[in-house]
C-alpha cells in the first residue's frame, strides 16, 4: 500500500477513532487538539473516552511511531498531505448546526498553508459547507497556496466504531474535481471497501439522509410496538417477520425508550432545518421526532400505571449511557428517564458499566451503585434503560428477594416475558 501522511484536527470519537485506525493500517498520522490536557493524556497512554478496542490500537500505533498527538495545528498541517477536519458541529437552539468550530479550523489551516494540501470535511455538516470551507481557506491563506476541499462523511456507530471504520459498508468521497481522488483512494485502499465518488453537495447530504433514515426506522418500530401492545401482538415477532425482507432488513428494528445520543437527534433536527432553509417542508422527519418523544412518555406511563404514585418510591435504573458499549451520556434517554423519575419525587439508584462518571454531574440526586446486582436492594421497581449485555446476566433471584416487590420495566426487551413470569416477576416490556 501507499502510506499517506495525515493530520486529524479534533480528537473526539470521530477524530480519535479515525486517526488511530489510519495509523493501524500503516499511514503516518498526527492528531491535533486545542485541549492541551487531552493531548497530554493521550501522550501518556490515557483515553479521554471509552470505545472497545481503541486503547490497544492507540498504544500499538504510538509505540510503532505512526501516531502522535500535538496541540499545534501548524505542526499537523506541515506534516500532512491530507488534513481531516473532525471537530464538533453542535446543534443551535433552532436546530441548525453551529459551524463556528469548522470555520475556526478552516482559518487556522489557511494561516499555515504553505504547500498544496487536501482538506477533508470529516465532521457531519450541512450541505454546501464544503463550498464555505473552500472560500474561507482561500480568503485567509496568505500564501495563495493551491488546495482541494473534499467531503468524506463518517458512518461510525459508538460502541463499534473501530469495526465500522476498519470494515465499512462504503466510503463516500465528495469532490469538485478529480485531482484529490487518487490520494483519497490511497488513504482508504487498506480498508477494501466500495468507494463512491460524488460531488461535494451530494456527499454532505448522504450523511444526514442516512442518519435520518435510521432514526425513522427506530421510530417506525416504536410506533408498531404501540400497536402490538394494544392488540396483544409481539413486536419482536413482527420485527423478525418484516426484517427478513431484504428490502427492509432487521437492523434498527428494536423497540425501546427512544433514540438518543449525540448524532440522531442532532442530525434529524439539522436535516429538517437544512430542508427548511432550502424551501422544503420535511414533515416526515418531524413526525419521527414526535414519535420518539412520545415513546418516553409511553414508557413512563407503564411505570405510573403500575406503581400509581412515584413520590417516595425507590426505583433502580440499569443503564445511563445512550446505548451499550459506550460511556457517552449526551442526550441519553436513560438520563432523561432518571430526570423524569426524580421530578416525580422518586428516589433513584443507578448503575452503568461505563457511564457513571460522566453521568454524576448530570444527575446530582441519584445514588450510583458500583455493582449491578445491588441496584435492586430496597427498590419498588427495577428499570432496564440501556441494552448492555451485562444486564442479561443480572442475578434475578437476588434482585427479586431484595426488592419490596419484584417489578421490572424492561425498556430494552432483554428478558423473556414467559420466563420472567415463571420466576415471579411483574414484568413490563416494550411491544410485547
Amino acid at each position: 500500500m501507499t502510506s499517506v501522511r495525515i493530520c486529524i484536527v479534533g480528537t473526539g470519537y470521530v477524530g480519535l477513532v479515525t486517526g488511530a485506525c489510519f495509523a493501524d493500517v500503516g499511514h503516518d498520522v498526527v492528531c491535533v487538539d486545542n485541549d492541551s490536557a487531552k493531548v497530554a493524556l493521550l501522550r501518556e497512554g490515557g483515553m479521554p473516552l471509552y470505545e472497545p478496542g481503541m486503547e490497544e490500537i492507540v498504544q500499538r500505533t504510538v509505540k510503532a511511531g505512526r501516531l502522535r498527538f500535538t496541540a499545534s495545528i501548524a505542526e499537523g498541517v506541515a506534516h500532512a498531505q491530507v488534513v481531516f477536519i473532525a471537530v464538533p458541529t453542535p446543534p443551535q437552539s433552532d436546530g441548525s448546526v453551529d459551524l463556528s468550530y469548522i470555520e475556526k479550523v478552516a482559518r487556522e489551516i489557511a494561516a499555515c498553508l504553505t504547500s498544496p494540501k487536501i482538506i477533508v470535511d470529516k465532521s457531519t455538516v450541512p450541505v454546501k459547507t464544503g463550498e464555505k470551507v473552500a472560500e474561507t481557506i482561500q480568503r485567509y491563506c496568505p500564501h495563495r497556496t493551491d488546495f482541494d476541499v473534499v467531503s468524506n462523511p463518517e458512518f461510525l456507530r459508538e460502541g463499534c466504531a473501530v469495526a465500522d471504520l476498519m470494515k465499512p459498508d462504503r466510503i463516500v468521497i465528495g469532490v469538485t474535481s478529480q485531482r484529490p481522488v487518487p490520494t483519497m483512494r490511497d488513504v482508504y485502499a487498506p480498508f477494501e471497501a466500495p468507494i463512491i465518488v460524488t460531488d461535494i453537495n451530494s456527499a454532505e447530504l448522504i450523511k444526514h439522509a442516512a442518519n435520518s433514515f435510521l432514526a425513522l426506522k427506530i421510530s417506525y418500530i416504536n410506533a408498531v410496538a404501540a400497536v402490538c401492545e394494544a392488540s396483544g401482538a409481539n413486536v419482536q415477532e413482527v420485527a423478525n417477520g418484516i426484517g427478513m425482507d431484504r428490502r427492509i432488513g432487521r437492523a434498527f428494528l428494536n423497540p425501546g425508550i427512544g433514540f438518543g445520543g449525540s448524532c440522531f437527534p442532532k442530525d434529524l433536527r439539522a436535516f429538517i432545518k437544512i430542508a427548511e432553509q432550502l424551501g422544503v417542508d420535511f414533515r416526515l422527519l418531524k413526525e419521527v421526532q414526535a414519535v420518539n418523544a412520545a415513546q418516553m412518555d409511553r414508557f413512563l406511563r407503564k411505570i405510573t400505571d403500575t406503581l400509581w404514585v412515584l413520590k417516595e418510591k425507590r426505583i433502580g435504573v440499569l443503564g445511563l449511557a445512550f446505548k451499550n458499549n459506550t460511556d457517552d451520556v449526551r442526550m441519553s434517554p436513560a438520563i432523561a428517564l432518571c430526570e423524569r423519575l426524580l421530578a416525580e419525587g422518586a428516589t433513584v439508584r443507578a448503575h452503568d458499566p461505563r457511564a457513571m462518571d460522566k453521568a454524576r454531574s448530570l444527575l446530582p440526586g441519584v445514588e450510583f451503585i458500583e455493582d449491578m446486582n445491588e441496584v435492586a436492594e430496597g427498590c419498588d421497581a427495577l428499570v432496564i434503560a440501556t441494552e448492555w449485555d451485562d444486564f442479561k446476566h443480572l442475578d434475578l433471584d437476588r434482585a427479586r428477594a431484595s426488592m419490596t416487590h419484584p417489578i421490572m420495566f424492561d425498556g430494552r426487551n432483554l428478558f423473556d416475558p414467559v420466563e420472567m413470569e415463571r420466576l415471579g416477576w411483574v414484568y413490563r416490556s416494550v411491544g410485547r
